[in-house]
């Protein structure tokens, strides 16, 4: 982690302000990225003072901001841990993320990272109900909730059928609301697969947390009230931020 600047070298409140906000944002990317887990106790402050090259006060306020953020929790006289985060998805009949969060209490959002198109695999073909070969809407996608990374999928929608899903999901955040506008006014989970799976550097990086920690892998079919498969996906659930559960409700 990069140091900052020693506290003697502080002139002005606006200085000192940027120094612990700046520390702050630092400790909050490594928390993050995984660098200290669930439940780890952060190293002392007269540690970190040394780490970043200021002194204890500046640090303070640095963890006292991680705290508002819900990021850290101190216990006096044994020192400041990082929070455990761990969210309950129901995985049911009707899953819907906001939903979810909603549930739980939380905020958060769908973001696409990446879409492009491509002719299905035999696995992608079976689950659709397609042909071979036929041309699918391929969409990464990443889960947020309260700022922290959920899960990251590759979602695949037959075309040309939703051919305007992806700026309408770019537009409203919400894959429900793209399917209605693509004249689909309900859709329900026809089956969910579960399983614990290693990721690649790329996806690692994109749940923040390290590759040698293992993920849920859910792939999953959702279909319209006709039962015609409307989208296929897997995704990637960070394991110590996320505990499935699976519904037999409707």
């Amino acid at each position: 982690m990069t140091a900052v600047p020693p506290s003697t070298a502080l002139q002005s409140g606006a200085e000192r302000i940027s120094f612990w906000s700046q520390i702050a944002s630092d400790l909050a990317q490594a928390i993050g990225s995984g660098v200290y887990a669930p439940g780890q106790r952060l190293p002392s402050e007269h540690s970190l003072a040394q780490q970043f090259g200021v002194n204890r006060h500046t640090i303070r306020r640095a963890l006292a901001s991680l705290g508002l953020q819900g990021l850290v929790r101190v216990t006096q006289g044994s020192g400041t841990y990082v929070e455990d985060f761990a969210v309950e998805l129901v995985l049911g009949k009707r899953t819907r993320h906001q939903q979810n969060l909603s549930q739980a209490g939380l905020r958060g959002r769908m973001q696409v990272l990446d879409a492009s198109t491509q002719r299905a695999t035999r696995a992608q073909a079976k689950a659709l109900e397609v042909a071979l070969g036929s041309t699918l809407l391929r969409m990464q996608m990443l889960g947020e909730a309260e700022r922290q990374v959920l899960h990251v999928s590759e979602r695949y929608f037959p075309l040309p059928r939703f051919a305007q899903m992806e700026q309408m999901v770019r537009d409203s955040g919400s894959i429900t609301v793209a399917f209605q506008a693509h004249g689909v006014p309900d859709y329900t989970r026809r089956e969910s697969r579960i399983s614990a799976e290693m990721v690649d550097a790329a996806v690692a990086a994109q749940l923040r947390q390290p590759a040698n920690r293992p993920t849920l892998l859910v792939e999953s079919v959702n279909v319209d009230p006709q039962g015609r498969p409307i989208e296929f996906a897997r995704t990637w659930f960070a394991g110590d931020r996320v505990r499935l559960m699976v519904s037999h409700h409707d």
